[in-house]
């Protein structure tokens, strides 16, 4: 059985590495397109057919760090939901190690409190002035800090969801779940031994992204427990976009760990496989080869801002031109044939038409999490029970319209229903408000959400989350409040409730990866068969990346040089990175656009790179 789940060589190392009695660790070097789930699943799969009884015999488990919820069912899927193989995402992992130990964790959350305080108050007493931004907002960290602290000795529980906001006072964010279980590993040996008991070999997808404190406790376990625990990486260093990674992973690593490596790269056409081998050329000696026989298509164009303002206008005449190049009718279609990369969630939002929306809410620190994966409180009653409703509304569809009422509106609940005259009278009343509902979308209206928050509240229609029933019931009351007394998430939400309808539904098909939009950072991982890569710094904000010093049209700055002298990480080094993954995400054709103040210096530099050639590059200086 086992000879028909056939190894190529790197999986073979890999393999080998797997066992339970002497385990070895490895780095696997895997760039862009290699196929690296699919080895370790083919890897798991052989181990289960031939190891799996000694693992169970052992009580033992093999654990599997995944970057998404999305990674995790696959390979959950493919390893048919063998409980052997703990497959989870770095902070669900987290949690689980240190979800029994409240006091601990009390402890710690108590004495980094205290520091924060203490730097915090530090940083007031010294500040020149007592009106500035900074010094407003450090006052509401420490008020704020100063009451978590208060609380701590009543919190008996404490709580965590890995895959959303945690805003009750019981609660720890993830930042905390993931400080928290650097610091128990490395400083705690009880977690140590429970670790290396429960998981002698721990694998890691996408490790350079890992948190650095996380990664280096794991390591100095690794040196005191090699004879019993090993930790196996997957990862390329240059897909490393996040500044919390470890930076040098995959670099003087133990002489005894094996250190296999896939140079096939299975996704990209030869030509977008020459471009991203010189983007990373000079970083490492790491070079790929082509799968894949046909060439593909890559073409450079550089717009210059100041006389091309339209920037949606013009990335569809370039999606148009591109259809002429390849003979590639998607590209001209205007959907989701093309997937455009920008540099933030913003530019998504503005270039995907559901800025109103998005923007207020983004602006909120603790939101954006929450935000980006569709779980923000609040936005679920819109996502997955309005937008549905609509849906069905629109395809007059009314079994799947009483589907939904049933299941959410309070109207038809069992308690409701136990106290009204008669079933069928309340199905009725339930009818109407759908009906007053869907008045407000005649004749193609697009209503705003505040809109449909007032009718769903008045009506009674659906339950209205805590987070916006303060902003339903000031919206239908006639009282009036001054906006500085509003809290800011009430504001926030306040201003995002003024979009309208249409707005949402492109927000959720954005959070849900069904949008033609993407970012930079979302898209690991992902793989389509036309991208458009947007290089615009003009419309970021911040200066971690910056694509007009990568192309030379700006010059570095004091603290670039200093980095460079010093040998450390620059904003230059961390942009081209960001341009490697982008660019190794198109599996057919890909077009970047560039934007630019200096549009000699960004051909000059795409040339002497030998990024593009002379006859790929196009200049819209007009």
């Amino acid at each position: 059985m086992s000879a028909e789940i056939t190894l190529n060589e790197e999986e073979k190392i890999i393999y080998d590495c797997l066992d339970i009695q002497h385990p070895k660790s490895f780095f696997l070097f895997a760039g862009a397109g290699s196929g690296k789930t699919s080895s370790l699943v083919q890897v798991l799969k052989k181990f289960k057919v031939e190891h799996l009884p000694e693992l169970r015999q052992s009580g033992k488990k093999i654990a599997i760090i995944t970057y998404t919820n999305a990674a995790c069912d696959v390979i959950k899927h493919r390893l048919n939901f063998d409980s052997s193989f703990a497959v989870s995402t770095i902070h669900s992992f987290a949690w689980e190690l240190i979800q029994p130990y409240t006091d601990n964790i009390r402890d710690y959350v108590k004495n980094s409190l205290v520091t924060d305080l203490s730097d915090l108050q530090d940083k007031q007493n010294n500040a020149k002035s007592k009106t500035t931004k900074i010094y407003f907002a450090n006052e509401s960290k420490i008020r704020s800090k100063r009451k978590r602290l208060d609380q701590l000795d009543s919190i008996r529980r404490f709580t965590y969801n890995p895959n959303g906001d945690n805003t009750g006072r019981d609660s720890l964010n993830h930042s905390e779940v993931i400080e928290i279980v650097s610091s128990f590993l490395l400083n705690k040996e009880l977690m140590q031994k429970i670790l290396i008991q429960k998981y002698p070999v721990l694998l890691i997808d996408e490790s350079q992204d890992t948190k650095k404190e996380l990664v280096d406790a794991l390591f100095c376990i690794e040196r005191k427990y090699t004879s019993t625990f090993a930790i196996g990486m997957f990862g390329d260093t240059m897909q490393r976009i996040y500044m919390d990674g470890k930076k040098d992973l995959g670099k003087n690593l133990p002489e005894e760990w094996a250190k296999p490596a896939k140079k096939i790269n299975y996704r990209c056409p030869k030509r977008i496989i020459s471009l991203i081998n010189k983007i990373r050329q000079g970083v490492d000696n790491q070079v790929q080869v082509a799968n894949k026989t046909k060439d593909g298509t890559v073409r450079l164009f550089i717009i210059n801002v100041r006389v091309n303002s339209n920037k949606l206008s013009i990335e569809n005449k370039i999606a148009l031109h591109m259809q002429s190049i390849t003979g590639d009718d998607e590209w001209s279609k205007g959907d989701n044939s093309v997937k455009i990369l920008t540099l933030e969630h913003q530019m998504a939002a503005n270039r995907g038409g559901f800025t109103d929306f998005f923007a207020p809410l983004y602006s909120v620190e603790k939101f954006k999490t929450g935000l980006l994966d569709g779980t923000l409180s609040g936005v679920t009653l819109f996502s997955n029970q309005l937008l549905p409703l609509v849906v069905s509304l629109r395809k007059n569809d009314s079994f799947a319209i009483a589907g939904i009422i049933k299941k959410y509106s309070p109207l038809l609940s069992s308690k409701n229903l136990q106290n009204a005259e008669s079933a069928i009278s309340e199905l009725r009343k339930a009818k109407e408000k759908v009906n007053s509902l869907w008045i407000l979308f005649d004749n193609d209206k697009d209503p705003s959400l505040k809109s449909l928050l007032i009718e769903l509240h008045h009506s009674n229609l659906l339950d209205i989350p805590e987070v916006l029933l303060p902003l339903a019931e000031r919206v239908t009351s006639s009282e009036s409040e001054e906006t500085s007394e509003i809290d800011i998430k009430i504001k926030a939400w306040e201003d995002a409730l003024e979009a309208p309808f249409s707005q949402f539904e492109k927000y959720v098909a954005y959070v849900s990866d069904q949008s033609r939009f993407g970012t930079h950072q979302g898209i690991k991982g992902l793989e389509f068969p036309r991208v458009m890569v947007i290089l615009d710094d003009e419309d970021t904000k911040g200066n971690s990346f910056s694509y007009e010093k990568l192309f030379g049209a700006k010059e570095l700055s004091e603290t670039d040089r200093k980095n460079i002298s010093e040998g450390n990480e620059t904003t230059v080094d961390r942009t081209r990175r960001l341009f490697y993954v982008t660019c190794s995400r198109a599996e057919e054709s890909l077009v970047v656009v560039a934007y630019t103040t200096n549009s000699e210096a960004v051909k000059k530099t795409a040339l002497e790179n030998g990024w593009f050639a002379e006859n790929e590059i196009e200049v819209w200086n007009e």
